[in-house]
């Protein structure tokens, strides 16, 4: 194991490294299930790897800063969330593991999470490739194949949200999120060379979609788990805490129902290795849950968190905003299906407060009105869309 070096490096830059990554790796290790992707997954490892020099670094970094009681405990929570992230990693690491231990999941199950909202594709530029030398904005990825670069690994150094005027050179490796359908467009624009989709066969289980639902319901409410935990500390929002735990408890019961799932379904399965990798799947994304408890905990325990979180949140490649709906703007009256906002702006709501009524993850049917906060997560640029369409008052 290669012995870490500690190096000076700010606080706010590695919490701000540790979420961004974190949650890249989340959407690297689905994704290398979903198209059984060794090199997806092993960009989880890779990333793991990392992770683990930035908890060094916060810990050490936390000892130094602290010369009093009160100094810990302001930086307690900052390690509690870093202590968090490290565990989502860990948690996506076990992901990528399915892929690269060989453990089958049903391709029913990754036909499902293909209907989910976005995924996320890797490709190498090809030295023939029509987007090398070219900077992003003149490629337009988003109008061509309706996928958006998030990340590009150029060697051994990450660019987490490139800007438009980043030039794409040969070597990059390119990380893009968007809908199933953009992917094999994608990768052919890249690499250069015409992609063949892998066959896949049926499973065979019986009555699988028990456990597919379980599954799919599970990685979305992990990934709301999230969502809210981080708005419960930049807003210090005890019910949204509440929430998170509440969602916790959920995701405890749903794995316990695919365990008895597998258990039943073991007794007619001649190969249990795709139930295996149900089993593991499953574990997984509770572990995820796990940790965004971690993280609501430094509200739930009355953790004064330090200034220094909010600062990170809002240098992360993600952020989460509040917005308050002005009578007449474009949202009042509207519901969020007409609205469409995460096609408009690319930004997901996690909750809607009227008065003192939350409704966490709101269906397309919830109609918004004049007074309305939403509270929501994406990009710096969807946020500026959200802000016009709400009225600007935030």
């Amino acid at each position: 194991m290669r012995k870490i070096e500690y190096c000076p490096i700010s606080m706010k830059k590695l919490l701000v490294k540790m979420k961004d990554t974190s949650e890249l790796m989340v959407d690297l290790g689905y994704s290398a299930v979903l198209y059984d992707d060794d090199d997806l997954a092993m960009e989880v490892i890779r990333l793991e790897e990392k992770m683990d020099v930035y908890d060094y670094h916060v810990q050490i970094s936390a000892m130094l800063a602290a010369r009093t009681v009160e100094d810990a405990e302001a930086l307690s929570g900052v390690l509690q969330i870093a202590a968090a992230a490290e565990i989502v990693s860990n948690a996506a690491g076990d992901i990528a593991s399915i892929v690269l231990l060989k453990m089958g999941i049903p391709h029913e199950l990754k036909k499902d999470l293909r209907r989910a909202d976005e995924t996320v594709a890797r490709a190498v530029v090809g030295a023939d490739s029509k987007v090398a030398g070219r900077s992003l904005d003149k490629i337009s990825f988003e109008t061509e194949v309706g996928m958006s670069v998030i990340a590009i690994r150029r060697g051994e150094s990450w660019i987490y949200d490139p800007e438009p005027e980043i030039e794409i050179v040969a070597g990059d490796i390119l990380f893009a999120r968007g809908h199933d359908e953009g992917v094999p467009l994608f990768l052919e624009m890249v690499t250069g060379k015409p992609q063949v989709p892998k066959a896949y066969q049926e499973s065979g289980i019986g009555q699988l979609d028990r456990a597919v639902d379980i599954i799919v319901k599970m990685k979305n409410r992990s990934e709301l788990a999230v969502g809210l935990a981080y708005t419960a500390v930049l807003f210090d929002s005890e019910e949204v805490a509440i929430e998170v735990e509440v969602i916790e408890q959920e995701m405890d019961e749903m794995k316990y129902d695919l365990q008895r799932w597998v258990l039943q379904a073991a007794k007619h399965v001649d190969d249990i290795e795709n139930l295996r990798g149900l089993l593991h799947l499953a574990v997984s994304t509770e572990i995820i849950s796990d940790a965004a408890l971690k993280i609501a905990n430094v509200v739930l325990h009355d953790i004064e968190p330090h200034p220094i979180l909010a600062m990170a949140m809002r240098e992360s490649d993600e952020v989460i905003t509040r917005v308050e709906i002005a009578p007449g703007a474009e949202m009042d009256g509207k519901t969020l299906g007409d609205l469409d906002l995460e096609t408009e702006t690319g930004m997901y709501v996690l909750a809607v407060k009227r008065g003192g009524r939350w409704n966490y993850n709101p269906k397309a049917k919830v109609t918004l009105g004049a007074g309305d906060l939403i509270f929501a997560r994406g990009s710096k640029s969807g946020e500026e869309q959200l802000l016009k369409m709400s009225g600007a008052r935030s």
